[in-house]
């Protein structure tokens, strides 16, 4: 069963952190418990970031060793496939000026 603090917890909690740290520690310890968090935010975005490269370094391995023949097939790919997105748009267009009511 899920449980959640909800108002009334969150302000137990505030009133027993003010009780046992104190006013003048309160906010260092807010401070450190948010560079912990940024710290871990940056730790984290570097692994995905790594994960993100390591990710990469074969299809650029791979585009280099495009030939010619290969390149022209996939911007053929390309121009259909933009040809086919293009009429796309036109035919949903078309039917959404047809479902507007008229003023």
């Amino acid at each position: 069963m899920p449980s959640s603090i909800g108002v009334s917890g969150l302000i137990l909690i505030l009133i027993l952190a003010l009780v046992l740290f104190g006013p003048k520690k309160l906010p260092e310890l807010g401070r450190a418990i948010g560079q912990t968090l940024k710290e871990f935010k940056n730790a984290t975005r570097g692994l995905t970031q790594e994960d993100e490269d390591s990710a990469r370094k074969p299809q650029t391995a791979a585009a280099e060793i495009k030939d010619p023949e290969r390149e022209k097939l996939e911007q053929e790919i390309r121009e259909r496939v933009q040809a086919e997105i293009r009429e796309k748009m036109e035919q949903e267009r078309l039917r959404a000026e047809k479902e507007q009511p008229k003023a």
